[in-house]
């Protein structure tokens, strides 16, 4: 049983790194990327104001990226989703940490590089995400995870972190 688990574990491990390369990792590196100018010249006096994002950003991304392949038994594909509603971590304080974190990288690679078109490409990724959320995934979560994820989706704010509340829960 251990070893089905485990390999089971490796295989979503394994089948995330090949997601995030493919998926996020042209989704906020290399469009953001050609859309600067193929540059890696941060902008005068930006470097620290852009670098916190940054460095929220994909420690988030990467937190979440485990908790799906590890307690949800599965990946951040659609296709793949995980196998059981994933509820610790960065998902206790808000229901779409992953996509935060994204938005954290594109935020910060437009300030540390004062990119216009970068700002405006997160824009229009955070409309993107919020569509998908509303429009698809949190009603394909709730015919999946049925009451278990509407009384956690009436506890979890949407998209920003509700810190408060856990406190509250933790007394």
């Amino acid at each position: 049983m251990f070893l089905v688990c485990y390999s089971e574990m490796g295989a979503n491990l394994l089948k995330t790194l090949v997601f995030t390369i493919l998926v996020p990792g042209t989704v906020a590196g290399y469009i953001p990327y050609v859309l600067r100018g193929r540059t890696f010249q941060p902008a005068a006096g930006l470097a620290l104001l852009g670098a916190l994002p940054l460095a929220a950003g994909l420690p988030i991304y990467l937190w979440c990226a485990w908790d799906f392949a590890t307690a949800g038994r599965g990946t951040p594909l659609p296709l793949d989703a995980p196998r059981r509603l994933v509820v610790r971590g960065l998902y206790r304080f808000v229901r779409n940490p992953m996509y935060v974190g994204v938005l954290l990288l594109l935020s910060g690679q437009a300030i540390l590089f004062a990119s216009g078109p970068t700002i405006w490409y997160m824009l229009a990724v955070a409309l993107f995400f919020h569509s998908f959320v509303v429009f698809y995934e949190e009603p394909a979560l709730l015919r999946r995870f049925g009451e278990s994820y509407a009384e956690y989706r009436a506890r979890v704010p949407r998209w920003i972190p509700n810190l408060r509340q856990e406190i509250r829960e933790s007394k």
